[in-house]
This record gives structure tokens, sequence and C-alpha cells, in this order.
């Protein structure tokens, strides 16, 4: 494996419920190398949506230790956290999350503002030439369509040129046609720009076409599957 950009060591995360706490994930042990492809899959409640939060600092993990581009997740305040997403990640969830009084443009440019970019609207105008949609840069969410929206967001998540990358189910609520789409933008993401993918995902497509498959049950890494070993 190539140096290490994440690096999850005997990791838990426990939450409160109605009944009292709920155990989400258990001694996950996981490392995951520069500008690797890693694909999280498992039925539904196995974990691979929360583990992809404690990867982002978007939950914070109740045991264990998670280290991200050299940065002890677990050991950093909010305002850290928030800092490190800003620097070095890019975050795309199933909902597409884009500020409905915004343009595409300005969607796609915010980041890269609240990073301090002079050419914010340069680069984002960039980033959605990329994704084919340069011709919808003054278009709010409401006038695009699921998958405009999903290459939007996308956009906006590239366009800080992050090391690390992090996709929830970015295809599940796209037709067959948009998700293959927004698969290849993926993908050539991390090709343009050496990102570190990791994409937790339903789709056997989507999963088939990563580095490397980890596998989660009831909280747990059941297996883990290469794609060369797959071959």
């Amino acid at each position: 494996m190539t140096d290490p950009v994440l690096t999850l060591k005997d990791v838990a995360l426990s939450l409160d419920g109605n009944a009292g706490p709920v155990d989400i994930l258990h001694g996950i042990d996981l490392t995951v190398g520069k500008s690797e492809t890693l694909g999280l899959i498992g039925p539904s409640g196995s974990g691979k949506s929360s583990l992809l939060m404690l990867m982002g600092g978007l939950e914070r993990a109740t045991g264990g230790s998670i280290h991200a581009l050299g940065h002890d997740l677990t050991a950093m305040d909010e305002d850290a956290l928030a800092r490190v997403r800003r620097d070095h990640m890019g975050v795309v969830f199933q909902s597409f999350h884009l500020i409905p009084t915004m343009t595409a443009l300005e969607n796609v440019a915010t980041p890269l503002e609240l990073a301090g970019a002079r050419d914010a609207f340069d680069r984002a105008e960039a980033e959605l030439q990329a994704v084919g949609l340069a011709h919808r840069a003054g278009h709010y969410p409401s006038q695009m369509s699921g998958g405009e929206q999903q290459r939007v967001a996308l956009a906006r998540a590239s366009a800080p040129r992050p090391e690390i990358l992090l996709a929830d189910e970015p295809t599940g609520n796209l037709d067959a046609r948009n998700g293959d789409a927004i698969m290849d933008l993926l993908f050539g993401l991390r090709d343009r720009h050496g990102a570190t993918l990791i994409l937790v995902t339903h789709s056997r497509e989507l999963a088939e076409r990563c580095d490397r498959v980890v596998r989660l049950r009831d909280g747990r890494i059941a297996d883990t599957t290469t794609r060369q070993a797959a071959e």
C-alpha cells in the first residue's frame, strides 16, 4: 500500500437511543492509501455511512483513534475538524445538499471562498465545465434535474482539490443513466486530481470499480476484497 491517508485503530461508535446506548461500530481497524479507491458495502444498518462520517470527522468516535493526513481526528474539537474538512476533504451525499438560494456557480464557489481563494469563481466555473454543466452555471437547484444537482455537488466537493473525497450513496437517488454518469465523474476526479476516494454504495457495479471493497456486517468488518484478488 502507498502512504496511508487514513488510519483507523480499534474504532467504536455508540449512540444514545430511546432505550439506552446503541452500539453502531465495533473494533474497526482500517488503513486507506493515497489515491486508493475504497468501497464500503453491506446491508442496511451495517454501519457503512456511520463509518464514512467518522472518517470525515462528521461524527465522533466513542472509542479508538482515527488519523487523517497526520491529523488526530479523535482529539480535535468541532472547529478544528471543520478546518480539516475545508482544507483536505470533499463530501458528497445521496441528498445533494445544495444551497437552494444560490446558483450552481455560487454553490461550487462557496467552499473556495470560505478557504480564501481569490479565484473562487474562475475555479468554480472550470469545475462546472469539467462535469458538463457550464451552461447551467446561472441556474438554481430547483431548475435542475437530480442528475444535474448531483453533478453540481460533485463539482463543489472537488473544486478545492481535496486529498480525500468521501461519497455516501452518490448514485442512490438517480436513474441508471445518471448513475453511470456520476460513477464516471467520481473516478475521473480521482484520475485527474489523485484524490483518495472512499464511497458507500449498494451498487455492485460501483463497488467493482474500486481498488478494494470492505464489507461490513453488524458494525464490524466482515471481509475485504481487492480488485486484483477478485480478478
